[in-house]
């Protein structure tokens, strides 16, 4: 059997990928691998349209298709990326959930009154497979930590790394989230479901742990959500999409914006990233998608600047990605994908740098402004 050394020195990063390979058409096994990818094809609570359950298979086939070259992380690919099997278990369960969360969805969005014990007995049901499917999730993230591989997630819709997130809570004593996004995801069981994909924060704020939640392109809000903002006081700081763009529009630049943005964050931070976070036009398909958010290029800049700021990335997530038959959204999906793995790995050898010595100005002046 040929070593991972041996397999670097024969493989031609610039040839065609295989379709038999793993992501990315990288030739490494699990155990070779530095970072390790937990895929979970769950989207039961989704609100409005379907399909980011298909993608995790979708973004690994549109993987074949990115050159591996990465010019911010030099030989990235020698690090070794793997995508576990996906689950078909947890695949089949989704899709018989999902016809159940319809039923109670559309008696929620419809005014039709149902069955009441019918519709309870479907809510329970459903928060009881979100239970289980976070303590999966957790035990499959422990595993990989335990096994020295930075780990990472790809969804499924946005309430999948709730487990992850209380794996990381069990082997690190403080960590913040950096969260992407165009809702800010803090409401309390919504439509009924605990574990829905718009409460994912709300929930990962029961984490002690999380010491700091620092949300960035929100523009799409509830007034209970700016209740519980405020509530946490300190602990969120919300970067709204408008505040940004009219930021730029007056004259400040995006470094200084991501400067800010790093310097809420604690030294560990673990990054979520909702495809909606950026523009529509990178994920037309995606199943709650809002006007206005980040492009590509703005993202990947934030990721590679907090990368080399010295703070370290200890995880990520990528969810609500959606793919249709001309799979524009996962071909987005699997360049992202890529250089959130790179520059995980990049922060973890990166010196530590003084962010404290950085004038803040954006924030300040906009408090000031306030």
């Amino acid at each position: 059997m040929k070593t991972k050394e041996q397999k670097i020195i024969e493989f031609d990063i610039n040839a065609p990928a295989t379709h038999d390979s793993n992501i990315y058409g990288l030739p490494f096994t699990e155990q070779e691998s530095s970072i390790v990818i937990i895929p979970v094809p769950w989207e039961v609570t989704v609100s409005y349209k379907s399909g980011t359950a298909r993608a995790p298979e979708a973004i690994k086939k549109a993987s074949l298709q990115v050159d591996l070259f990465d010019a911010d992380v030099k030989d990235a690919w020698k690090n070794g990326i793997f995508l576990l099997p996906i689950n078909k278990k947890w695949k089949l369960e989704a899709k018989q959930l999902r016809k159940k969360a319809e039923r109670v969805i559309d008696c929620l969005s419809t005014g039709k009154k149902g069955k009441s014990a019918e519709l309870k007995k479907l809510t329970k049901e459903i928060n009881e497979a979100g239970i289980n499917l976070k303590n999966w999730v957790k035990n499959q993230a422990l595993t990989q930590i335990n096994n020295g591989k930075l780990p990472a997630l790809l969804g499924g819709d946005h309430s999948t790394p709730l487990g992850f997130l209380e794996a990381l809570a069990e082997k690190n004593p403080s960590f913040g989230i950096l969260q992407i996004d165009a809702h800010c995801d803090l409401r309390k069981a919504y439509e009924g479901f605990t574990y829905s994909h718009a409460s994912i924060m709300y929930n990962a704020l029961q984490i002690k742990q999380i010491t700091r939640l620092v949300q960035v392109g929100i523009r799409d809000f509830c007034q209970v959500e700016m209740d519980v903002a405020k509530q946490e006081g300190e602990r969120i700081k919300i970067f709204f999409d408008h505040e940004i763009k009219r930021s730029l529009f007056e004259g400040y630049n995006w470094k200084n914006i991501c400067d800010a943005i790093i310097n809420s964050l604690p030294e560990n931070v673990y990054i979520s990233f909702d495809i909606d976070g950026l523009e529509p036009s990178l994920c037309p398909n995606t199943g709650t998608p809002v006007a206005g958010g980040l492009n590509f290029e703005q993202a990947i800049y934030l990721i590679w600047k907090l990368a080399t700021s010295g703070k370290k990335i200890i995880g990520f997530d990528l969810n609500e990605v959606a793919p249709k038959a001309d799979e524009w959204d996962a071909n987005v999906g699997a360049r992202l994908l890529y250089k959130l793995c790179n520059l995980m790995a990049l922060s973890q050898t990166t010196r530590k740098i003084d962010l404290s010595a950085l004038e803040n100005k954006w924030t300040v002046e906009k408090e000031m402004a306030d």
